[in-house]
């Protein structure tokens, strides 16, 4: 490829894109990302030396089938039902409790798939996702808007920030009381360092009046996505990066540390809106995230781009590299362990873009 023709063939660049995302997309975009579009309980392969991936998979399709009942409460948009349900005989909510890659959004996925409501009656959406939702709607216009809902699904339930973590428990427990069934994921507390898990123990504590709406579902297991599979591709060379990313209908170019800058700038809640309609993703001279506020904006990016199955090809230093040491032990360790995880699945999927 000549460098005209390169000039000619110019990319989408991340760093133009500065989108602004209505509260009624917020709304409607909570449901399962695209990744997890077809996911089923019956396309989770438990890994036969984990029997609690299985029980897992039972139980969680016996809570979908409970949840089968007409929404019961008038609190919410659906008030023509007014009577008010009885007492649940068993918890209504559900936490999957395990380590990063052994399939807990998957599952959750699955979970919102199978419980037999309309995808207006049922909501999932990350923590990030549901405050963010608060933010753009007000509290109390929120708990109006999902209280109509049969089930809220919240992946990666954050635990890192003490007012975020009260808010968003003040709204499950207004959600509860309106009859809405709940499952969640969550992340590490800072200092838990251990497996690199949360424990039940200490999510449910987190929670604390809601804990007894839960009940924890152990899954364990190793990280999927490597189980079994070649080690990540070593980054390419700037021009090889190039070319692709120009060969590539609908892929964007950036250099790294000019993306990390423009992610400061634009809300993380907009970081779906960022990546509309991306086919790939392109970065050179990736290098050590400088710090921590933009290693987190980062995490946010990833899993979006993560949910949206959107390949990224790099030159610079391989995704391990990404976070310090300092980083990798503290408090947010699992945050940047899934980033890495998910960006080196994608690094993966990048690899068709390079010309042999």
């Amino acid at each position: 490829m000549s460098t005209s023709a390169i000039t000619e063939a110019a990319p989408l660049s991340l760093c133009a894109r500065e989108p602004h995302v209505p509260a009624d997309r917020l709304v409607a975009e909570m449901v399962p990302p695209p990744r997890f579009d077809a996911v089923r309980f019956d396309t989770y392969i438990p890994d036969p030396n984990q029997p609690s991936q299985t029980q897992a998979v039972e139980v969680l399709a016996s809570f979908a089938a409970g949840l089968g009942g007409a929404h019961a409460t008038g609190a919410g948009r659906r008030r023509w039902f007014q009577k008010k349900p009885p007492a649940p005989a068993a918890p209504r909510g559900v936490y999957l409790d395990g380590g990063y890659g052994v399939g807990k959004t998957h599952l959750l996925a699955s979970l919102w798939h199978a419980t037999p409501a309309e995808p207006s009656l049922k909501a999932f959406g990350t923590f990030v996702e549901l405050t963010n939702l608060v933010g753009a709607l007000g509290f109390q216009q929120t708990v109006a808007t999902l209280s109509g809902h049969r089930l809220l699904c919240i992946d990666e339930f954050e635990l890192d920030d003490p007012g975020d973590t009260v808010l968003v428990s003040t709204l499950l427990g207004k959600l509860v009381d309106a009859g809405v069934a709940l499952a969640a994921t969550s992340n590490t507390l800072p200092g838990k360092l251990g497996e690199g898990r949360f424990a039940a123990a200490d999510f449910l504590r987190e929670i604390q009046g809601l804990s007894a709406h839960f009940r924890p579902l152990r899954i364990d297991g190793e990280d999927y996505r490597h189980r079994g599979l070649p080690e990540a591709p070593a980054p390419y060379a700037d021009e090889q990066v190039t070319r692709a990313a120009h060969a590539t209908p609908g892929a964007s170019l950036d250099d790294f540390p000019s993306l990390l800058a423009h992610l400061e700038r634009v809300h993380p809640s907009r970081y779906g809106a960022l990546t509309d309609d991306l086919r790939a993703v392109c970065l050179t001279g990736v290098t050590p995230v400088p710090d921590q506020s933009t290693a987190l904006r980062l995490v946010v990016l990833a899993d979006r781009l993560y949910d949206r199955e959107v390949p990224v090809l790099a030159s610079g230093l391989p995704f391990d590299e990404l976070f310090s040491d300092e980083m990798l032990n503290g408090g947010y360790r699992k945050k940047y362990f899934r980033a890495i995880s998910r960006l080196t699945a994608l690094a993966r999927d990048a690899k068709g873009l390079v010309a042999q």
